[in-house]
């Protein structure tokens, strides 16, 4: 199948202030699209215009939630290549997450073909100043024009794109989580594991309660006991304790971060033991408690490492490390970010250059 580019002339004015980018506001000019008809298979694949489409008020992903996506970014490096970061590894996880909500695969070789040639296209639209990138957007959508609880026989897949900033506006400020009690995010044989829209809307009233509390991020524990740490709101969660790295094992119900393995594999590099396991709520406000966890951050492509000052658990809060970035914490952010804008040696192969 080959990809059209339908030119425009009615370009966008890029942004003059890369300081005020903020996050998933702006996009650029061109978006890919490509569309699935049973029988058929994929086809009409098209770089085009950035803008509104018709798809019918029927459509399956309103009514049944069809719909999965991934998150990544391309770089602009210090020697002024452009790079992507494990790009084929989200394209596996977007079909991981595809099978389980029955929907056709997507040639993942294709689909990375595509994300290069829009890259491309989209090359002024990657910011220049460190700590910023082009921030990438594919999704998959169910379309039959049918209300009907099965599987839609037409899909559209479109990666859309757009320059971005710090994901918290404080950076690299370590965020306060609030460990939730009441409502669960996902159980076991259930979608913990894709990165599906549903997942996230089952997350925003938790998240609304988290911030009239002054947290920035919900902790969610498991569905089944209530006494088990999955993962953050939009991040991946990890403690060092007693000198190890140790992150909740991937059980079904937690989403298999990229940047949760990236920073697992670098650890092991480093000869730092990486524990996955149960982790339970009491280990971790004892440990915080005792001092024997010297640091707790999230991992996310948004955020790449997020720092945790502080928990909050009930009527008690409980400050992390004094309240202050951990070494560890940093220096993960420093390598992945230094391997993203090749400022350091990639001695994993992560990074493909435009």
């Amino acid at each position: 199948m080959d990809i059209k580019f339908l030119e425009t002339d009615q370009l966008k004015k890029k942004p003059d202030d890369e300081s005020k980018l903020g996050f998933g506001t702006i996009f650029s000019d061109y978006m890919f699209i490509m569309n699935y008809t049973e029988g058929q298979g994929w086809h009409d694949a098209e770089i085009r215009k950035y803008e509104n489409f018709s798809i019918s008020p029927a459509a399956t992903v309103f009514h049944y939630g069809q719909e999965v996506f991934e998150g990544l970014k391309a770089y602009r490096q210090v020697t002024g290549d452009i790079a992507l970061f494990r790009a084929a590894d989200n394209f596996k996880r977007l079909n991981n997450s595809a099978k389980r909500l029955a929907m056709p695969l997507i040639d993942e070789e294709f689909a990375h073909k595509a994300l290069r040639e829009l890259v491309v296209v989209e090359k002024d639209w990657i910011p220049k100043s460190k700590g910023t990138s082009l921030y990438i957007r594919p999704n998959y959508i169910g379309m039959d024009p049918f209300i009907g609880v099965s599987a839609a026989r037409e899909y559209a897949f479109y990666i859309m794109m757009g320059p971005v900033g710090a994901y918290y506006a404080h950076g690299l400020q370590p965020v306060k989580i609030l460990i939730e009690q009441e409502y669960v995010r996902a159980a076991k044989g259930g979608m913990g594991f894709a990165k599906t829209a549903g997942n996230y809307a089952a997350s925003l009233i938790a998240g609304v309660e988290a911030h009239e509390k002054g947290c920035d991020q919900v902790l969610w524990l498991d569905a089944e006991e209530r006494k088990y740490v999955e993962e953050v709101g939009s991040m991946n969660i990890m403690f060092v304790i007693d000198g190890k790295l140790v992150t909740p094992d991937l059980d079904g119900s937690i989403l298999p971060g990229i940047t949760r393995d990236s920073v697992m594999t670098i650890a092991r590099d480093m000869g730092i033991t990486v524990e996955e396991r149960r982790v339970s709520v009491e280990e971790v406000i004892e440990t915080a408690k005792s001092g024997a966890m010297s640091e707790a951050f999230g991992t996310g492509t948004a955020a790449v490492v997020s720092p945790v000052g502080e928990f909050v658990y009930g009527d008690e809060t409980i400050t992390v490390a004094g309240g202050k970035m951990g070494k560890l914490a940093l220096e993960f952010y420093d390598i992945l970010t230094g391997i993203q804008y090749g400022e350091i040696e990639d001695k994993f192969g992560w990074t493909e250059k435009l």
